[in-house]
């Protein structure tokens, strides 16, 4: 009888146990008081290591490690009370040894990272995620920006790239592509946020998500003044927005082409052997409301290729645009020799070199 009820009560205890450490770990004070209390005994160890432990197995600037952990792990409060701790060590470590072990430079050093961890642990609590989980969430949305960046897989004969450089070598801009392809269509579109490098990249990681829903639930001829609705609800002022919208039968090469105050496209004819632009026009998006914006048609035959692009390839200070746009033609023919795929890459890098913006080029060609 006894045997029988002794492993029941072991596992009811484990049970309750694993209960409680469950509820412990939902709760988020629970574990910055852990945390607390972790780094205060560290420093106070330190401390005392310092004084009566081993020479040399306790430098007083080891402080220095608990104030960074109190930075990444703590909130302003916690860290404070752990920044008063660290000076109580140091001051009994100074009071109790010689006070060339715990010198003027020292005492800089541990309040400079101090100041810094201070503020580094403000900027955690604004956004409400402490240690490393703001940095993942940064690099999530990067990689999901990028991810919609890339072009649907196209059928036989045909091809495409997309290229885009961020002002600074910054992981996030304001030029951005959003894509899909449903059946024989391909739709897709190069946007370009006011703005540039990480100051734009905020808004741009908001705006390809609603601009990579509409480009999925709205007819192709609709698109650009569905974005336009939205920005005008969403935008607050905070900035325009260019962009160009190409949508491509792949089984006829026939496509539409529009544009809100963008670069114009322009399209290799395979038959002429030259490029040309296209003419569609129309206002910048997130200005005036209920905008309509009229599409120009065109066909992609064998050997054709059509290219989109934002300003930060073309555009220079002090120079026309049209300029620009004539430097870029010829750089194209660099692209019919070395292929529109190959050759994309170093087309981008050409332009775009000693120029301080973001950029992006899409190229799609048909066999």
């Amino acid at each position: 009888m006894n045997a029988s009820v002794t492993p029941k009560l072991l596992r009811c205890a484990r049970s309750a146990s694993q209960r409680v450490l469950a509820v412990l770990r939902r709760n988020v004070l629970f574990r910055y008081r852990i945390v607390l209390i972790t780094l205060v005994v560290l420093a106070v160890g330190i401390g005392v290591g310092a004084v009566w432990g081993p020479s040399g197995w306790f430098p007083p600037s080891a402080v220095i490690l608990t104030v960074l952990a109190g930075g990444l792990l703590l909130k302003r409060k916690s860290l404070a009370f752990l920044l008063g701790v660290v000076a109580a060590v140091l001051l009994f470590v100074t009071f109790k040894l010689d006070f060339g072990q715990v010198g003027p430079g020292l005492l800089v050093t541990i309040g400079v990272t101090a100041v810094l961890a201070y503020l580094l642990s403000g900027v955690r609590e604004r956004i409400g995620v402490q240690g490393l989980g703001g940095e993942r969430m940064l690099l999530d949305l990067r990689d999901r920006l990028l991810a919609q960046g890339r072009l649907p897989r196209l059928p036989a004969g045909w091809g495409g790239t997309a290229i885009l450089r961020q002002a600074g070598g910054s992981s996030f801009g304001g030029d951005f592509v959003v894509s899909m392809r449903h059946d024989e269509r391909l739709d897709l579109a190069v946007v370009d946020v006011s703005g540039k490098g990480v100051d734009a990249g905020t808004r741009a990681l908001m705006l390809s998500g609603a601009f990579g829903g509409l480009i999925s639930a709205v007819p192709s001829s609709e698109f650009l003044s569905h974005c336009n609705d939205y920005l005008m609800r969403t935008s607050m002022g905070e900035g325009f927005v260019t962009a160009v919208h190409l949508s491509i039968d792949l089984e006829s090469g026939d496509y539409i082409i529009a544009s809100a105050g963008h670069p114009p496209a322009v399209q290799f004819d395979n038959g002429a052997g030259t490029w040309s632009t296209a003419d569609a026009k129309g206002v910048v998006l997130g200005v005036i409301p209920e905008m309509s914006y009229t599409p120009v048609k065109g066909r992609l035959r064998p050997g054709d290729a059509i290219m989109l692009y934002t300003d930060g390839l073309i555009e220079t200070p002090g120079e026309d645009l049209d300029a620009g746009v004539d430097r870029l033609l010829g750089a194209a023919e660099q692209l019919v020799t070395e292929g529109f795929g190959p050759g994309a890459g170093p087309l981008v890098d050409g332009l775009s070199r000693e120029k301080n913006d973001d950029c992006a080029l899409v190229v799609i060609w048909r066999s």
